[in-house]
């Protein structure tokens, strides 16, 4: 796989204004009560989400101490480590907050300690536990780290704190190494996670995927009208982890939709997945696949609302004959067919 994609390193910084410090006491409170923008938790006393390095465990100690230690541009850096949902869908439930901490800790201490800031960097951090919201492959784990930085450390060779900054010119690049570093980790934390052959398992899942892609090749099944285009659609499935498989449609979408457009060259489309049936065998997948396929052939909709209501039937007559059928799932808001 390209190791580039198994993990986002996002860096920001806020000023020391006073419009920056509120911006960074409301963001510290999100970050204590959210897993995602959506999920809330509940504030309760003696409910620490922080993992504190120096730097504070609670909302008020975190600002206060980023308000002692800013520079004269920085009041505090954010970044987040987000491995790749598909990469953490192989690593066991129990264990996946486990690994975002690893590599968190093991990123910032490595990062610091090539930069030769062998004093260390005062940080906390908190573990977000959301799915992912890819409309291709929505509710895979997304577990994913918020770090909190100073705007300044403590150098021992000139006894007093001093600016941190993140390079990124032709000279030095703190955001490459920084990549870098978060790249290594992520290899080394699938091989102690999965085993010495996750990334064999992976390009496995990914070349399923990419022939699953080429049932495009035949004549489409149906079509969908969305904002005065016709698109063809056809039934079929993906591999959404290596022990379960969607039932859906595929499609074309514009890469940069414009208002009015109704002709694209074949470099402005790209074809996606969209799931109606997730959490199958991969052998009843491929079955409903047939059935979808059949549907849209039977019964044209150009709205597709046939093909859902029907995808819907049938989890309820698997409920009906077996009880509440384990691993099946409908998306419970209906299928995204437009961006």
């Amino acid at each position: 796989m390209d190791h580039k994609q198994m993990c986002v390193a996002n860096l920001k910084y806020k000023k020391p204004t006073e419009a920056d410090s509120k911006k960074a006491k409301g963001l510290l409170r999100y970050l204590t009560y959210r897993d995602s923008r959506d999920g809330h938790i509940k504030q309760m006393s003696g409910q620490e989400r922080w993992v504190d390095h120096g730097l504070g465990h609670t909302v008020g100690e975190i600002a206060e101490t980023c308000d002692s230690y800013q520079s004269e541009h920085v009041l505090a850096f954010t970044l987040v480590f987000n491995p790749n949902p598909n990469l953490l869908s192989m690593v066991p439930e129990k264990r996946r907050g486990r690994f975002v901490r690893e590599l968190t800790e093991n990123t910032l201490d490595q990062f610091f300690e090539a930069r030769g800031l062998d004093t260390g960097i005062e940080f906390a951090y908190v573990t977000h536990h959301r799915v992912s919201e890819d409309p291709q492959a929505p509710g895979l784990p997304d577990p994913h780290t918020h770090v909190i930085l100073p705007g300044t450390y403590f150098d021992e060779g000139e006894g007093r704190r001093v600016p941190l900054f993140f390079s990124r010119n032709k000279q030095v690049d703190h955001i490459e190494l920084l990549h870098q570093i978060t790249e290594k980790n992520m290899a080394e934390g699938m091989e102690r996670y999965v085993g010495l052959d996750w990334e064999r398992r992976y390009d496995a899942l990914e070349a399923a995927r990419e022939q699953q892609r080429k049932v495009v090749e035949r004549e489409p099944d149906g079509e969908f009208f969305d904002d005065r285009i016709v698109w063809p659609v056809w039934a079929g499935v993906r591999r959404m982890t290596e022990d379960t498989s969607a039932a859906g449609i595929y499609r074309y979408f514009p890469v940069a939709p414009t208002s009015g457009q109704t002709e694209f060259e074949p470099d402005e489309l790209r074809l996606e997945f969209r799931p109606l049936l997730q959490l199958l065998d991969h052998g009843l997948a491929d079955t409903v696949a047939q059935a979808f396929a059949y549907q849209m052939r039977a019964y044209p909709d150009p709205s597709l609302t046939k093909l859902e209501d029907y995808a819907r039937q049938l989890v309820e007559d698997a409920q009906a004959d077996s009880g509440t059928r384990p691993g099946l799932d409908i998306q419970r808001e209906g299928p995204s067919f437009d961006l």
